[in-house]
């Protein structure tokens, strides 16, 4: 069983940067491919970004972020990454990180262990 804590949120003003983090422990990392999803108030859970198990996987965004996020991830270091450049109000949510094995694409159903997530705020 893989546990996931994600850190790196905060308030932000549009246009600025911010990169969350996602810190695994209790099973073998890199057997793990990750997902990044966010819950905005009122909304649901929606896909942001996702990569497979190895260093140099293969990654997947969102439409909404493409051009302005980049997931990656240090093995050796067990956590994943989401640099996201040029917030804007709308990327205002709760961001989790997720973890699955054998599919890394967007969709929720291919990830079954899940961090408690961290509030992005983008507001000015």
């Amino acid at each position: 069983q893989l546990q996931l804590v994600e850190s790196g949120g905060g308030s932000v003003h549009p246009g600025e940067s911010l990169t969350l983090s996602c810190a695994a422990s209790g099973a073998a990392f890199d057997y793990y491919s990750i997902g990044w999803f966010r819950q905005a108030p009122g909304k649901g859970r929606e896909a942001v970004s996702s990569i497979s198990s190895s260093s140099a996987g293969t990654t997947h965004y969102a439409d909404s972020v493409k051009g302005r996020f980049t997931i990656s991830r240090d093995n050796a270091k067990n956590t994943c990454y989401l640099q996201m450049n040029n917030l804007r109000p709308e990327d205002e949510a709760v961001y989790y990180c997720a973890a699955g094995r054998g599919y890394w694409g967007l969709a929720q159903y291919g990830y079954d262990q899940w961090g408690q997530g961290t509030q992005v705020t983008v507001s000015s």
